[in-house]
């Protein structure tokens, strides 16, 4: 087939070559793109301190949605069922962040201020495992990020299963004056049922039609810039709360470094426990060390008013974080070296 036909295939390619190069200096250069987002972020939050409550905190919510339906759209519906079935690797990632982690968090909590809404900030997250910039990061390392990707929707159902019961065994009966289910549930369909039907409706779609292919892939491209906008909202929404409280506030910092620390080696642990060959295993390990602030600050947000702190508590632990996968990007493939 010649004519028009021959042009719409060399302008398609011709775009799909510009996506493509556009989502490779992305790609290289997220890093700083995240440190930038954040120091952004803090500027806009301390320079309009009244716009946060009023404006960005409503928009976190749909900038998570969105940059996890584009997260969950990198993974074919196939690979997940692929992911369930990769017995070892994903039995290493559940051990090491609902067995492991809530280990740890356990014996960090006498180390925490008594402050009932700082203890609880602490715990809504680090008990949850990350499931965004992880892949990000992981795949810097050399670790198999495309596993980590394909077991996201497993680890996001997980967690929103399995916090509830974490934070009864941790606070005790008290917890139900806190916390109401409401907003564990809203999280869970909003931003794991829903953005995942999507994304699978989407791969359906691009799987029969050309226009859904490359709406599909022109989707992909938007991950960083998505990351850049939760990342700048969430920080310019919340530094006026970390400005407030800044003396409890930085009292957390120093168990969310050690928790790094101490993640690094049990992930270790727990990566030679299953005989994961080295990808696998650096995938493991940035699996328990990174947290899923972003998705459980929604979470805090709905608590009461005398628990507000517990939201600069959880956004603090990103900016620490963020920090510290710098260090892990360098740190891991030496504790990990290639064979």
């Amino acid at each position: 087939m010649g004519g028009w036909a021959d042009d719409l295939e060399e302008d398609g390619s011709g775009r799909g070559r510009v996506r493509e190069r556009i989502t490779g200096a992305l790609e290289r250069w997220q890093v700083p793109i995240y440190l930038g987002a954040i120091a952004g972020g803090a500027v806009v939050g301390l320079a309009g301190p009244g716009a946060g409550p009023r404006f960005l905190e409503q928009a976190i919510n749909p900038a998570l949605g969105a940059l996890l339906f584009v997260t969950f759209l990198q993974v074919p519906a196939a690979e997940l069922v692929r992911s369930l079935r990769a017995g070892r690797f994903l039995a290493a990632v559940l051990t090491v962040n609902f067995v492991v982690v809530p280990g740890v968090v356990a014996t960090m909590l006498p180390l925490l201020p008594d402050a009932q809404a700082v203890r609880l900030g602490v715990l809504l997250v680090l008990l949850c495992p990350c499931v965004d910039y992880v892949i990000v990061f992981s795949g810097l390392a050399g670790a198999r990020a495309g596993a980590l990707l394909a077991a996201t929707p497993v680890l996001l159902a997980a967690q929103m299963l399995l916090l509830p019961v974490f934070l009864l065994a941790f606070l005790g009966p008290g917890l139900a004056d806190v916390v109401e289910i409401g907003p564990f549930l809203a999280a869970f369909g909003g931003l794991i049922v829903v953005p995942l039907a999507l994304a699978w409706t989407v791969q359906a779609w691009a799987a029969r039609r050309p226009v859904g292919a490359a709406f599909a892939g022109t989707a992909g491209t938007a991950m960083v810039p998505l990351m850049v906008i939760v990342l700048v909202t969430v920080v310019a929404s919340q530094t006026p709360k970390i400005d407030d409280d800044l003396a409890e506030v930085a009292a957390v910092v120093p168990a969310y470094v050690a928790f790094l620390v101490v993640m690094a080696v049990t992930g270790l642990g727990v990566a030679r426990l299953f005989r994961l060959d080295v990808p696998a295993a650096r995938a493991v390990v940035f699996s328990g060390a990174t947290r899923n602030s972003l998705v459980v600050l929604p979470l805090a947000l709905s608590l009461p008013d005398r628990f507000a702190i517990a939201a600069a508590v959880v956004v603090t632990q990103t900016l620490v974080e963020v920090l510290g996968m710098i260090v892990y990007v360098r740190a891991v493939p030496r504790l990990l070296p290639d064979r």
